[in-house]
């Protein structure tokens, strides 16, 4: 796993961001800060992170938003996360490999089985659908990639954090949408977007996300 501020000045209100499978921070990068700070972890090939680096005692407030597997692998620091003022879930569940409440476990085994360049042109097709975002793109080399998918498919959560909304994309073909629901459905305040699996372009700042 690695770390990166996107926004580092000694604000008193943190955002925590998990990010999807195999993304850099192009698709965040055009949301505005504001007046907080960001971290941002990403690259989920092993899991051997030390958040406790980080003294989150500083902040008045804290934020955790959490996009895609993010949303699964955040859960690994439960006691750290599950105090934060605000826990946000996007694009995702907490059954990341789920017939029901996840990615059919059918279609993940064969991706990684089959995983080439070809698939993670089809993944970047899916996700952002007929949207133009060409300066979004996927840095990872293929077997990266694939190691992060067999990565996430063995990391096993013990904990599970309580959300404070999930965001839901109603034309998300990676992360079934009916899925996403399936779960969250009388678990928290679902808030439905008009977008596929990439929604970040319907906003403008960060904290049109948390409210």
């Amino acid at each position: 796993m690695q770390y990166q501020w996107l926004n580092q000045k000694n604000n008193k209100k943190l955002i925590l961001f998990f990010n999807g499978w195999g993304m850099n921070l192009t698709p965040i990068q055009h949301l505005k800060y504001d007046d907080f700070d960001i971290l941002t972890i990403s690259d989920y090939r092993d899991f051997n992170f030390n958040i406790n680096q980080f003294d989150f005692s500083k902040y008045d407030e804290k934020y955790l938003i959490c996009w895609s597997m993010g949303v699964y692998v955040c859960n690994l620091f439960y006691d750290i996360l599950k105090d934060f003022n605000k826990k946000i879930a996007i694009a995702g569940t907490l059954k990341i490999i789920d017939n029901q409440f996840g990615i059919p476990e059918k279609i993940y085994n064969i991706t990684i089985k089959f995983f080439s360049a070809e698939s993670v042109a089809k993944f970047i097709k899916n996700m952002f659908d007929n949207l133009t975002v060409p300066e979004i793109t996927i840095t990872k080399s293929t077997d990266e990639l694939k190691e992060e998918l067999i990565a996430i498919k063995n990391l096993k959560i013990e904990k599970e954090l309580n959300f404070n909304k999930a965001i839901i994309p109603i034309n998300d073909v990676i992360i079934p949408s009916k899925n996403q629901l399936n779960y969250w459905l009388n678990k928290t305040e679902i808030v439905k977007v008009n977008t596929p699996h990439y929604p970040f372009h319907i906003y403008k700042t960060w904290q049109e996300i948390i409210c």
